[in-house]
């Protein structure tokens, strides 16, 4: 049994093949057999934000939730826009400065893309 490539948009597993081509049931993506075949294999980590958009660096976010900040009194509002955010590893997976707080990281589970 030959094993295919994980889909490259959402990372499935369940890709098939249709004919040259290789396509991805659950989002509905295709590509290229041989572009797949040729490409090195890369352990891309995406993140998404709260409902499941793919996020960049530069991007501009809203709160969903409002956060405290631990050891301050301030809290982060919901619907703040936060502007130009920077992807990082780890477990808060966002770097961002927010006017009137500064910088700070965020978890991408708490945000959404606008």
């Amino acid at each position: 049994m030959s094993t295919l490539p994980p889909c490259p948009q959402c990372q499935s597993a369940y890709t098939y093949e249709d004919g040259a081509q290789l396509v991805c049931p659950e989002c509905g993506h295709e590509w290229s057999a041989t572009v797949a075949a040729e490409a090195p294999t890369e352990d891309v980590r995406v993140i998404r934000d709260a409902v499941g958009n793919v996020l960049a660096d530069g991007d501009t976010v809203t709160v969903i939730k409002d956060l405290k900040i631990k050891g301050s009194s301030l809290v982060v509002k919901v619907g703040t826009k936060v502007k130009n955010i920077r992807l990082t590893d780890g477990d808060h997976d966002i770097d961002c400065k927010i006017d009137g707080i500064g910088a700070m990281g965020l978890k991408s589970e708490f945000v959404k893309k606008l």
